[in-house]
């Protein structure tokens, strides 16, 4: 599994102007709920339920909020850079401005940990969010998530 099979190019959003939590969690649903049918309160409700469980900020400015819903067939993601980087609870109190939305069918089980941990993988490349926090260009945001290093082929 590869980010090109869970995000796509219309799913990037290259320059989020937000100012807290919350205004994140409502904008990246707005795109999911566009790119994925599903309703956009939904989405918020769901990502929010599994923020109070814990946050979802893993460190370094990177946070990967994440729902499972029924009625859903497929594995989908939304990708936002932010203008500015927001406070996010994260693990290490750092703000967050990387941010990589994942939704998944409630019946995905294990693919949906192998997305998460493909998703956490991709973006613990310090060269790749180097790359990522440099532009806001769509297209090269989507072509440096999307990439195949020589390293991940096995």
């Amino acid at each position: 599994m590869t980010l090109g099979d869970i995000v796509t190019q219309e799913a990037i959003i290259p320059d989020l102007r937000v100012s807290s939590k919350k205004q994140l969690l409502q904008a990246v649903a707005e795109k999911a709920s566009e790119m994925t049918g599903l309703s956009a309160r939904a989405i918020f409700d769901t990502i929010l339920q599994r923020e109070r469980l814990g946050s979802t900020g893993v460190g370094k400015g990177i946070a990967i909020p994440h729902g499972k819903f029924p009625d859903f067939d497929r594995i989908s993601g939304v990708f936002a850079r932010l203008h500015a980087p927001i406070d996010f609870e994260a693990l290490d109190d750092q703000p967050v401005d990387i941010v990589f939305l994942l939704l998944a069918p409630e019946s995905a089980g294990a693919d949906h940990l192998k997305a998460l941990s493909r998703i956490a993988r991709v973006l613990r490349d310090p060269v790749r969010i180097a790359n990522l926090r440099a532009t806001s260009d769509a297209d090269a945001l989507f072509a440096f998530l999307t990439q195949e290093q020589a390293s991940n082929a096995a």
